[in-house]
């Protein structure tokens, strides 16, 4: 019997009912978040270049505020999706947030990094993925990114939103394909909706895995999730290199699972 470490993602099933009820602590990752933002002051500034930030299923652009007003003050020109809530793929939603990277990159002249919670990781790379030569770079938070997508206990909703299947084998593919821009998926063991295991990034030379310790709805606003994503964005475009989990980091983050 293969273990948690090592099992296939196909073969996960959805999180337990304790870690679903576990959830009731993103309030308090929230207060935290906010308590350690003085603290955060010493992640790395960033260059300016626009961001993206997608929000989960059924949440607005009010669910990443508190990560958009921290990526805005270490000088990124970040932006919200716009679209309202994130009911999944109804007409005109992919096409809509096709315009705004385009928009954005024009604007700028640079490229555009992505920051996607939950399903609006997935759409992150689903937008990467048509877009290469204008994104430079995506960042997940509890997405599903391999395995099964049933081994979440959100699917139902997905399906009841959205209208649409949940188990869609062009669409899972082009989820699920490693787009061809630095990529990471950041993801807990104790997520209550996503399997964790789904979230974990296969490593290549441009893709990572970064382990935290926080529930499914609090990793927008958990202070190691924030200071990972400005860590990575921080990055010289071009220069792309894995999460180091050196010094103090080392207490603070896990080292980060593998698949086979």
């Amino acid at each position: 019997m293969p273990t948690a470490h090592t099992a296939h993602p196909s073969h996960v099933q959805p999180p337990s009912r304790l870690l679903q009820f576990l959830e009731l602590r993103a309030g308090w990752e929230l207060a935290v978040g906010v308590a350690a933002l003085p603290w955060l002051r010493l992640a790395p500034r960033g260059d300016g270049h626009p961001v993206l930030v997608l929000p989960g299923l059924v949440a607005s652009d009010a669910s990443t505020k508190l990560l958009r007003d921290f990526l805005g003050r270490r000088g990124y020109d970040v932006h919200g999706w716009g679209l309202g809530r994130n009911y999944g793929p109804r007409p005109g939603v992919e096409d809509a947030m096709l315009a705004k990277i385009d928009q954005l990159h024009a604007r700028s002249g640079r490229t555009v990094s992505l920051v996607g919670q939950s399903l609006g990781g997935a759409y992150a790379r689903l937008l990467a993925s048509q877009r290469p030569d204008a994104v430079r770079s995506v960042i997940t938070l509890g997405s599903p990114v391999t395995g099964h997508p049933r081994s979440s206990n959100a699917w139902r909703v997905y399906e009841f939103t959205s209208g649409k299947s949940s188990v869609d084998p062009q669409r899972w593919q082009q989820i699920t394909s490693r787009p061809r821009v630095p990529t990471t998926s950041i993801y807990s063991r104790t997520d209550g909706v996503v399997a964790w295991q789904s979230s974990l990034e296969p490593a290549s030379e441009n893709t990572e895995s970064i382990e935290v310790v926080s529930s499914h709805m609090g990793m927008a606003v958990h202070p190691a999730v924030l200071f990972a994503i400005a860590e990575r964005l921080a990055q010289r475009e071009g220069e792309w290199k894995p999460f180091e989990r050196k010094g103090w980091r080392a207490s603070v983050f896990p080292p980060a699972a593998t698949t086979r």
